[in-house]
């Protein structure tokens, strides 16, 4: 059963503020759209009576952090089992959304605008580049009934993604309160996951990657990489071994963390070790070893057998800007790895509009 809510006014002594009818469905729904914190865990909604390729009607749709997709039918009153069906079906629907039927879904709905963006704003970073790879099913009302309880208790254990979200309203003194508690403890309901498939994903258009640049003193620096036309990374096999797989002819955004975009330009050589790397200057070929460099691109001995030595990728630079004036809006795709692939649709977007790149 589930946990039964309470409240109680102390004055003289307890006093319990009566309980009321729940708002309407609609009213809910406005609640929840004005702070979708009240569901208990944060939430992006995406969607509002969003109608199914099945002629349905998914009261809301929302994204948590990790790219999960919650779907949530609203029942003022009694939930008879044929809402559990109802909702099961959704889940069918919900299962075969492609990444981009998500954002198309979030484009056309009345919040609009860039996912990446409002996804930044709402969680403090980009989404991932899956989304809907697992759903949750929650069923949002004032009470259900025997049936409808084991139901969905049984579907929850069999790891089915469903619960049953309940509102309880209370009004004293001119004032209404509104108190929730689930059926079936949430933390055991885990979200139902599918294999990951391409359609999850951002789709990746062949050429751009994404390069982090991280700065260090003494060890690694911006200017040179702008002067003389690369990109470098190591310390450990970790951060080289993704730059490695750099091919020439890509497309390269380089991150500096913390700071933003800094340079977009062509990969135009294989990495190689920093003793080895050779780089062209003024039309010549040139040991990066004996250039004028503001950093020695060295990590010194190593204490184990770990290949900690600086890589370098050679790169023509199409346009770069100062780390002081480096570009970041919310939203922007950033990431741990000294490179991959770039399927940020959104980030792409941003910095070849800041770059001035052609389209």
């Amino acid at each position: 059963m589930p946990l039964e809510v309470g409240l109680w006014r102390i004055d003289d002594g307890p006093v319990r503020v009566p309980l009321t009818a729940v708002a309407s469905e609609t009213e809910l729904e406005d609640l929840i759209e004005a702070d979708p914190g009240i569901l208990g865990f944060p939430l992006l909604l995406i969607g509002r009576q969003v109608r199914t390729e099945h002629g349905k009607v998914v009261d809301l749709l929302g994204l948590d952090a990790d790219g999960t997709l919650h779907v949530f039918e609203l029942k003022r009153e009694r939930t008879p089992r044929e809402v559990v069906a109802q909702l099961l079906d959704y889940g069918s629907w919900a299962k075969g959304l492609t990444n981009e039927d998500i954002r198309s879904i979030f484009r056309a709905s009345p919040y609009g605008g860039e996912l990446d963006r409002a996804f930044a704003e709402r969680f403090g970073a980009g989404p991932p580049d899956s989304l809907g790879t697992a759903h949750a099913l929650t069923v949002v009302a004032g009470d259900v009934d025997a049936a409808t309880e084991r139901i969905v208790t049984y579907l929850a254990e069999s790891l089915i993604p469903i619960n049953v979200l309940f509102f309880r309203s209370f009004s004293d003194e001119g004032r209404t309160y509104l108190a929730r508690s689930w059926l079936v403890d949430d933390v055991a309901v885990a979200a139902a996951g599918t294999p990951t498939r391409q359609d999850k994903r951002e789709p990746w258009n062949g050429q751009d990657w994404y390069v982090s640049f991280g700065e260090e003193s003494g060890v690694r620096n911006w200017n040179d990489a702008r002067r003389y036309g690369f990109v470098s990374a190591g310390g450990g096999d970790w951060y080289s071994r993704t730059l490695s797989t750099l091919p020439v002819g890509a497309r390269v955004f380089v991150h500096i963390p913390k700071s933003g975009y800094v340079g977009v330009g062509t990969v135009s050589g294989e990495a190689r070790p920093f003793a080895d790397a050779v780089l062209t200057v003024d039309g010549e070929p040139r040991s990066m070893a004996d250039l004028d460099l503001h950093a020695a691109y060295d990590h010194g001995r190593p204490p184990d057998d770990q290949d900690r030595r600086e890589w370098i990728v050679p790169v023509e630079w199409t346009a770069t800007v100062p780390r002081e004036d480096a570009f970041w809006v919310p939203g922007m795709f950033a990431n741990q790895n000294s490179a991959c692939k770039l399927r940020a649709r959104f980030t792409i977007d941003e910095a070849t509009r800041f770059f001035a790149l052609p389209d």
